[in-house]
């Protein structure tokens, strides 16, 4: 249930009382502040593949961070995710933190989550690769062209956290694709977003069986065909 804040007035979107740091799967969404089309179009067509939706250099971005949790959170294995052009939908699961860390052959029945499934992708970005660095300080998240906090680039892909919430996840993941976009629009012109590049707080909702997870996991993959039942959906006109 979605309870308000007395001290702000802000919803609380949290599940009062309930331990975000334990084990389980999550699906999460967060959406571009004033669901702008930032991360690409979705592309229809009359016969092979009718609907998909088509990433632009952003959209690759937000894709690419999404992979990098597993390396700032050893404990956190990304499942299914879709970027939509104007948010994002994922399957994040929290493993257990024992001295094996986390065997990946999971199941229902030694904790909630369905047996884990290889990366759709072959590889990806690794910061030993040449990734990201930040230059000069860089540039600032709530601002278009301020100056950001040096403090910020603590949450980079080194210093590996285990235990951590899936607030402090959303956090990161936030914070690293909102520094990366803004670089995108100083050096690439990307477009500029207004105030911010995320909507303040997330959407999450755990997933307590496998039927569930199922169902969840069907909506991200058919998220694009759906896109204008979508209850994020915004023309672009």
């Amino acid at each position: 249930m979605v309870k308000y804040n007395k001290e702000n007035g802000r919803k609380n979107m949290r599940l009062p009382g309930y331990d975000y740091s334990r084990a389980g799967l999550y699906f999460l969404t967060i959406v571009v502040q004033n669901r702008l089309h930032l991360f690409g179009k979705i592309e229809r067509a009359v016969h092979i593949d009718p609907t998909k939706m088509i990433l632009n250099d952003a959209g690759n971005m937000v894709k690419k961070w999404y992979y990098e949790i597993e390396n700032k959170f050893p404990d956190k294995r990304c499942r299914e995710m879709v970027v939509m052009p104007n948010h994002f939908h994922c399957i994040i699961e929290n493993m257990e933190t024992d001295d094996t860390l986390l065997d990946a052959h999971t199941s229902w029945d030694t904790h909630v989550g369905a047996p884990l499934r290889g990366r759709p992708e072959n590889g990806g970005w690794r910061p030993e690769n040449g990734g990201w660095r930040p230059e000069n300080g860089g540039r600032r998240p709530d601002n278009d062209g301020g100056r950001v906090n040096p403090g910020d680039y603590q949450y980079g892909v080194h210093n590996k956290q285990f235990g951590a919430t899936i607030g402090n996840v959303m956090d990161w993941f936030k914070t690293m694709t909102t520094n990366e976009y803004i670089r995108g629009v100083k050096n690439n012109n990307w477009m500029r977003f207004d105030g911010k590049l995320w909507q303040r707080n997330y959407y999450d909702h755990i997933i307590r069986d496998e039927k569930s997870y199922q169902t969840i996991s069907n909506y991200i993959k058919n998220n694009p065909a759906n896109w204008q039942d979508d209850k994020f959906y915004k023309s672009d006109k």
